[in-house]
């Protein structure tokens, strides 16, 4: 811990590293191919295809000089939507070579929540299945987006050969700077709409090797590793920690394109997973499995989970059930990577408390502030949690206000979660400020449901809070108040919502009330609502 004046600033238990953010992140992640060239980098665990790092390596050359043929150029979007496969590691890499940027999607949006995004980030080109064509046909059409499947392709629809199969002594030399944005997930921050996150190579490229690099690496990868990929590659969880750093540090991913617990076990057992990156919704499926003693897991040396808490509850099923394994939680956001990482990651161990984020990564500052005065704030008090490095995002694309909000002049990234640091310098969460909800690691915003619940003309006013759920975490609960004379349904507020976005969005309970509380600024009083939730004795008028 660094002391000041001013500010109480803690720093990692290990020495910062030399990172080249000088490197685009494709130079970056291939840096050390003439190492592994010749080894596995992906397996399809559904179609069973493999590669070799030299042929990834190739491959995304190839689709740099076919983006190019197209006409994509440096700082152009395209959108990749895409369930998880071999050909969006292709695409991410290819159009990092081409300077252009990737804006991910879930590929089981409705068509609104797509276009919208494709809208907003000003795609140019959509790579999908056929199975989504639909989805995104009239916005194309209307957009001139130009539309590419990695499968069978419907008529007009380009195919994804032509991007693999362009030489790739085409591609001509591209100049690209490290504040050039390579990536563009959306995320609601701290609250409001889902906003594009502008993520440069230097910002990837600190994350991934805050996680990989160094003598005595947090995450500790190596190329005998064999990683899963279940977890969606279209989430920061994945792309990053998975992806990203698998390629970096040489190992094998393993590419699952659905989580089903039958399958996912067996490919467990069938290709040696040795790290499995999981959810805690995924890691209660497996512990619960009566069938688990069937499938040996032995060669699973690492369990990593993040994207929602893990109570200690499970944590001590895991280790019951795989004793073999070390487990370690981490904690971050898209918006500024990794903050806390679980050193029992590490080659050398530290002995992590149950329920703590480990301590706080390497190369970044990490401070509490009060979240009434912005004082920062010392051990064992609980405060907003702010980072600084530069793994922070660049900011939110076309939204200034929304970046100041986010980031401060001093340049600490305010992440809306409540937390504090013990005397063994070991992350805690308690609590968040943001209005956000996580159905299983997904984000809900509640102002984007509010919004489509408000267009409803028999409804007047709406809230959507979280509601906790054993299984899910969290589900998105609405609070209505009808319009005057309407008898609208819970039902039928449920379906209107279910039309119009993804399921783990859809409202789980209704609640019709007679006014949603607001402060005298008009914000909804969330904490209100959640309150009344916890209290047994609320009668809900219908």
């Amino acid at each position: 811990m660094e002391d000041t004046q001013k500010e109480i600033i803690f720093r990692s238990k290990l020495p910062d590293i030399q990172i080249p953010t000088h490197l685009p992140l494709h130079s970056y992640v291939f840096e050390n191919i003439s190492q592994f060239q010749d080894r596995t980098c992906l397996i399809n665990g559904d179609t069973g295809d493999t590669f070799t790092y030299a042929e990834v390596h190739l491959t995304a050359r190839r689709v740099a000089a076919g983006l190019n043929n197209l006409g994509i150029q440096r700082g152009d979007i395209i959108m990749l939507l895409l369930r998880n496969c071999h050909q969006f590691v292709f695409a991410f890499l290819g159009a990092s070579y081409r300077g252009a940027v990737v804006t991910t999607a879930n590929p089981f949006y409705t068509s609104a929540e797509i276009a919208k995004q494709a809208a907003a980030s000003k795609a140019k080109l959509i790579i999908t299945q056929a199975a989504f064509v639909d989805k995104v046909t009239v916005f194309a059409e209307e957009n001139d987006v130009r539309v590419m499947c990695i499968d069978s392709p419907p008529a007009g629809v380009l195919h994804f050969s032509q991007l693999t199969q362009a030489d790739e002594r085409d591609m001509p030399a591209v100049k690209i700077s490290p504040d050039d944005v390579v990536a563009l997930p959306y995320s609601s921050g701290t609250s409001g709409l889902p906003k594009g996150v502008m993520l440069t190579h230097k910002n990837l490229v600190t994350t991934v090797s805050i996680l990989v690099d160094g003598d005595n690496p947090n995450m500790y990868i190596h190329s005998e590793d064999v990683l899963l990929c279940v977890l969606p590659l279209f989430h920061i969880y994945a792309l990053n920690s998975i992806f990203l750093c698998g390629v970096r540090a040489g190992a094998a991913i393993l590419i699952l394109q659905k989580f089903e617990i039958t399958t996912l076990l067996e490919s467990i057992q069938k290709y040696k997973v040795s790290v499995a990156s999981l959810v805690p919704p995924i890691i209660m499926t497996i512990v619960k499995n009566p069938d688990l003693e069937r499938y040996d897991l032995s060669s699973v040396r690492l369990v990593t989970t993040g994207a929602a808490p893990m109570g200690v509850e499970l944590e001590q099923a895991v280790k019951a059930k795989l004793p073999a394994a070390t487990l370690g939680q981490g904690y971050g956001m898209t918006e500024a990577g990794p903050l806390g990482i679980s050193l029992a990651f590490a080659k050398e161990p530290f002995e992590i408390k149950s329920g703590a984020c480990g301590t706080v990564v390497r190369n970044a500052e990490v401070k509490i502030v009060d979240i009434e005065t912005g004082v920062s704030l010392p051990r064992n008090k609980s405060g907003e949690i702010c980072i600084r490095g530069d793994q922070i995002m660049k900011g939110y694309l076309n939204d200034p206000e929304a970046t100041k909000r986010t980031i401060d002049k001093e340049g600490w990234l305010h992440t809306g979660d409540i937390g504090y640091i013990d005397d063994d310098d070991e992350l805690f969460i308690v609590d968040r400020l943001k209005e956000i909800i996580k159905y299983k690691g997904f984000q809900v915003a509640p102002a984007e449901l509010e919004a489509i619940l408000t267009a409803q003309p028999n409804i007047s006013d709406a809230a959507v809070v979280p509601m906790k759920d054993e299984a899910a975490g969290e589900v998105p609960v609405a609070f209505v108040v009808r319009s005057n004379g309407s008898a609208i349904s819970e039902d039928e507020i449920k379906q209107h919502i279910a039309k119009q976005v993804v399921f783990y969005k859809r409202i789980d309970r209704v609640f019709f009330v007679d006014a949603i509380p607001r402060a005298a600024t008009g914000k909804i009083l969330r904490k209100d609502l959640a309150a009344r939730l916890a209290q047994a004795s609320f009668i809900f008028v219908v």
